[in-house]
């Protein structure tokens, strides 16, 4: 039996996540500092979209607003990626990748508001649920790794928003013109930003424009066209059969491939207490009964972003 679209976006959602889980790694191994990392990594993959021509017919004829749009969405996104490889360099991958489970909470409260969805407290409490697995994260290293956590807790609050903006629109486009516009305007807005990165935010602050090395290189085009062009396009055409909370609840699954990548790669487990895993494990079966739940449950209204105002 042929898969249904809502099935398939599941599966393509997934994949992605499984893809992600290796962006914690890389933003591990490579020496950079956050800013550059992430400028670096924009940039390679809006080189490499500028080449196609798909992406220059699907900007053919966009409305200026909504370019501008999915611009403001891109500082978003570039914001989220800031603030994540930061919370990476100020803790570990894994206490990284976990914050990101804080996403769900913020997801339950602001796309109802941004969609134009029914607002479902069932999702809200599962978001809930997700908190005293943080709490035990959090609990569970070292006290100088909490400033990554609260970093991280900040880069989720911009997961949360930038999904939400990107399941309102993601119907209205091309979705590899989309990825150009939203981390062309990224990268612009980070080169813009770095004059006054050290002042804001000097534990991000790098040279924007130092050249990789060659093993710094190798590694960021791993990142960007592995880890970063092919899930970021696929997610988006996966978001038109989804909700952005949906599909937040399955990224939480990211830590758990970071965490035992970070094991496997990194030797991390030497960072981090059993308790750090019991918050893990508390919020992997948070998002188990999300689909649970969604079957024995009244089904969400979702309106097609056409049909917003």
């Amino acid at each position: 039996m042929p898969m249904t679209a809502a099935q398939r976006a599941q599966v393509q959602i997934h994949f992605c996540v499984l893809l992600w889980g290796f962006t914690a790694i890389l933003g591990k191994l490579i020496s950079l500092a956050a800013l550059p990392l992430v400028w670096w990594r924009m940039l390679i993959v809006v080189a490499v979209l500028a080449l196609l021509p798909r992406v220059w017919r699907g900007l053919i004829g966009m409305p200026l607003r909504l370019i501008g749009a999915y611009a403001g969405i891109g500082v978003l996104v570039a914001l989220h990626w800031l603030t994540f490889y930061g919370s990476i360099k100020l803790s570990n991958a894994s206490v990284a990748a976990t914050c990101i489970s804080l996403a769900t909470v913020f997801t339950a409260l602001i796309e109802p508001w941004l969609t134009g969805t029914r607002f479902s407290k069932r999702e809200l409490v599962l978001g809930i649920a997700v908190l005293p697995g943080v709490a035990l994260v959090v609990g569970g290293v070292a006290p100088e790794m909490r400033i990554g956590i609260a970093v991280g807790a900040i880069s989720a609050g911009f997961v949360a928003v930038f999904g939400s903006l990107n399941k309102r629109l993601v119907h209205r486009a091309d979705a590899l013109a989309v990825t150009a516009i939203e981390l062309g305007a990224g990268a612009l807005a980070l080169t813009l930003l770095a004059p006054i990165m050290p002042i804001l935010f000097p534990a991000f602050d790098g040279h924007l424009f130092a050249i990789p090395g060659g093993r710094d290189l190798a590694y960021l085009l791993l990142l960007s066209l592995v880890c970063t062009l092919l899930p970021f396009s696929l997610s988006l055409i996966a978001l038109r059969h989804m909700s952005a909370f949906s599909a937040q609840l399955a990224i939480n699954l990211e830590p758990v491939y970071a965490i035992l990548l970070a094991i496997v790669l990194l030797g991390e487990q030497r960072e981090l207490s059993p308790q750090f895993y019991l918050g893990v494990a508390i919020i992997v079966l948070a998002v188990m009964l999300h689909p649970l739940l969604r079957r024995i449950g009244p089904r969400r209204v979702v309106m097609d972003a056409n049909d917003l105002p």
